[in-house]
């Protein structure tokens, strides 16, 4: 299946773009919904509502033009109070107003939504966290024949699972989606063992699915809306677009000289990445998603219970190995990111990234507070990054900031373990293994990314092993990556956008199945985050 080409987050938006272009970024107020459908809006958010909104709006604005994003839907839950507010057009050619109801890609936020289902199971007894998969899947097939036996349904949701996640296998539109792909997990090279190593991983989540089909008997979409979507009365969050038909719907977004346009093949997410990346869903049910998070299990507004408490809190904590996905993580929960503050309070987050569809979702239960953002151009990942990587929403609504990291200067020396060639692999649509290969070299006291000999990224180390990803004329891009080593204390993985890339040994074979230009990248290799 042919995709086009996208404008590269230099190398899974650890640099995102930066341009500018005219962009409307008009503000209007979240209508009501039928009382049938919806209980009442809650208030758009304005400037006379303080300071933080003040800010956050101006944030906004700013960052559309700045960054080509012809429109945004923002949602924040701060002081027991939900706002929602949207921000310019759904598509440039035919542009119709933004608003809470409006329906975009949230990515990889569906990640969670596979997850809390799971944990609908496990307290219906039909699934175990720390239950080998082949106990469901009993025909199950890894690379490492021993790792089949050992995986856990755990391991599957925090990204532990050890081998290749980025596998964008289209298996077609049929109800066996999922079945096919679970099958072709048995090619993808195990990179770890299960359970030691985080990297963030696509088919394992993807695979859960299929476990979530196996014990229902019904296709994973279908439990989905029966055990979560339609209980919490989520009625603009679907997974097939012929669902929806007659909703005011945010066009993907391509950038053409620094300038949106729309781009319809963009949309399009194959039915096998329906349990990592499928739903398509708005603001307004994403806020009240955060509210049945941060709750006790009941429905909002409702004595009526999904899940326990102890389940809900049990998704957020127990976290597997730590490392990066764009900001330090002390690891992953069941599909919750659990980040570190300077505080010592911890921030409960995922975030979507699809081509032209670019999200942010967090929420810090200690302080009550909850912010959701959805776009719609390719642009959106720099915004993303702005207010859901740094900390800048986190200080203003949360009272709470991201650990320090000053940069530092390091030798010719100390960088010299670092040096070399690296391969990022990964499955396209048509199931090939594709590889991309580029050069870390020292540079003035920092190592620089070079793709087919440009240079496209900085990585300046605040600590032994962890680094600030800079563009490449050295602007900060608010994210994070990290070194892993393996047990001799050799430099074996660069962890990007949450992906372990493998230092390859000096003088080993190039192994790349292609060099392309540095600003251009297949979509399924900038991933869903």
């Amino acid at each position: 299946m042919h995709q086009p080409s996208v404008t590269r987050r230099t190398l899974l938006r650890a640099t995102s773009a930066s341009a500018a272009a005219a962009a409307t970024a008009s503000a209007l107020g979240s209508p009501a919904l039928a009382a049938s459908a919806r209980p009442a809006a809650p208030p758009a958010f304005a400037p006379e509502r303080g300071r933080p909104f003040r800010e956050l709006d101006q944030k906004i604005r700013t960052g559309m033009v700045r960054y080509g994003i012809p429109g945004v839907a923002v949602g924040v839950l701060y002081r027991r109070t939900e706002y929602i507010k949207g921000y310019g057009v759904t598509n440039v050619d035919y542009p119709v107003p933004v608003d809470g109801d409006t329906l975009f890609r949230i990515g990889s936020t569906t990640k969670t939504f596979t997850g809390t289902t799971v944990m609908r199971l496990v307290e219906q007894g039909r699934l175990a966290l720390d239950a080998p998969v082949q106990t469901y899947l009993p025909d199950l097939r890894t690379a490492d024949p021993s790792v089949a036996a050992r995986v856990t349904v755990r391991h599957l949701l925090n990204h532990t699972a050890g081998w290749l996640g980025d596998d964008f296998q289209d298996t077609g539109e049929g109800d066996d989606a999922t079945t096919r792909y679970a099958a072709g997990i048995a090619r993808l090279p195990q990179l770890t063992p299960p359970g030691e190593v985080f990297s963030y991983n696509n088919a394992a989540v993807a695979l859960a699915g299929r476990l979530i089909e196996a014990v229902t008997g019904q296709p994973y979409e279908k439990t989905v809306r029966a055990l979560l979507i339609d209980p919490l009365g989520l009625a603009h969050t679907r997974f097939f677009t012929d669902e929806i038909i007659g909703f005011n719907v945010a066009a993907s977004h391509n950038l053409v000289d620094g300038k949106p346009v729309v781009e319809p093949a963009f949309f399009q997410v194959w039915r096998s990445l329906h349990p990592a990346g499928g739903l398509i869903s708005s603001v307004r049910d994403q806020l009240r998603y955060a509210r049945f998070h941060l709750g006790d299990g009941t429905i909002p507004g409702s004595d009526t219970r999904l899940l326990t408490q102890q389940s809900l809190l049990a998704m957020r904590s127990q976290p597997g190995p730590g490392g990066t996905l764009f900001v330090e993580l002390d690891g992953v929960g069941v599909t919750w990111t659990l980040r570190p503050s300077a505080e010592r309070v911890r921030i409960v987050q995922h975030g979507g990234d699809w081509p032209g569809q670019h999200s942010g979702f967090l929420m810090v239960p200690d302080r009550g507070f909850a912010f959701t953002m959805l776009t719609n151009s390719e642009g959106g990942a720099s915004l993303a990054a702005e207010l859901f990587a740094d900390d800048w929403a986190l200080r203003r609504f949360a009272g709470i900031s991201n650990l320090p990291a000053v940069p530092r200067v390091l030798t010719a020396q100390e960088l010299a373990p670092y040096e070399g060639r690296y391969l990022q692999l990964a499955v396209g649509p048509a199931g090939d293994l594709e590889a991309l290969e580029f050069e870390l070299t020292a540079d003035n006291g920092q190592l620089v990314g070079r793709f087919g000999g440009a240079v496209g990224l900085r990585l300046a180390f605040y600590r032994p092993d962890y680094k600030l990803v800079l563009t490449a004329a050295g602007a900060n891009t608010a994210t994070r990556a990290n070194f892993v080593r393996g047990t001799d204390g050799h430099v074996d993985w660069l962890r990007l956008g949450g992906r372990l890339i493998q230092h390859e040994p000096a003088g080993a074979p190039s192994r790349a199945s292609r060099q392309p230009p540095f600003d251009i990248l297949r979509p399924w290799l900038l991933a869903t985050t």
